[in-house]
C-alpha cells in the first residue's frame, strides 16, 4: 500500500502593526514599549479586498487611544470598537492624529518622519492604540485595521505626551 504525505511546508504572508510607545512627561521620556498588534477579520477582509479584488482604498489612516480595560478580539469592527474600547477623546489635537507612512522597503512603512503625538487635556489610564480611516475621534467609519493592548497601561497626568511611532509590515515566512 502506498501512501502519500502532503507537504508540511507552505507559504504564508504575515500582516501586522508595531507601536513603539513613548510616555513623555516634562519634556523626558519615562516610559517605552513595543507592542504587535491584532488585525481584527474586518482589517484583514479590508486589506485582501484593497489587493487582490482592487476594493476602494482608505483616503488616509488615524491612529487612536483607547482608555478601557480591553483586549481586541477578531470580531472588533470600527463600528463598535471605540464604544467596547471606550476610545479616549480627551487629548490635543483635536482629530485623531494622521498616520503618515513613509517609503515602502522591505515589505513595511512607518511613520517615524511624522509620528503621532498625544498631549493629555486630563489625567487617564490608557490602555492600547488602534488604527481607523477615520479622524473624527469616536468616529466609526471604515475598516479597523489594527488594534494593540499596551503590556503595560500608561497612566498620563494634564500635559503628558504619549508618542506612538507605528510600523505596518507585511512578511513572507515559508
Amino acid at each position: 500500500m502506498t501512501t502519500t504525505k502532503q507537504s508540511a511546508e507552505r507559504a504564508e504572508a504575515h500582516l501586522g502593526t508595531t507601536y513603539l510607545i513613548e510616555h513623555i512627561r516634562a519634556g523626558e521620556v519615562i516610559s517605552r514599549e513595543e507592542v504587535h498588534n491584532l488585525i481584527p477579520i474586518e482589517g484583514l477582509n479590508h486589506a485582501v479586498s484593497v489587493i487582490i479584488k482592487q476594493g476602494t482604498q482608505a483616503a488616509g489612516w488615524y491612529i487612536g487611544l483607547f482608555e478601557g480595560n480591553y483586549s481586541p478580539v477578531p470580531g472588533d469592527t470600527a463600528a463598535t470598537f471605540p464604544t467596547a474600547a471606550v476610545e479616549c477623546l480627551t487629548y490635543a489635537p483635536a482629530t485623531r492624529p494622521v498616520f503618515t507612512a513613509g517609503s515602502v522597503a522591505g515589505g513595511a512603512t512607518d511613520n517615524t518622519a511624522s509620528r503621532a503625538e498625544f498631549t493629555f487635556t486630563s489625567a487617564k489610564t490608557i490602555y492600547g492604540a488602534f488604527l481607523v480611516p477615520t479622524a473624527t475621534k469616536g468616529g466609526v467609519v471604515g475598516p479597523l485595521l489594527s488594534a494593540a493592548r499596551f503590556a503595560d497601561p500608561k497612566n498620563v497626568a494634564v500635559d503628558d505626551v504619549l508618542r506612538v511611532t507605528s510600523t505596518f509590515h507585511a512578511t513572507s515566512v515559508a
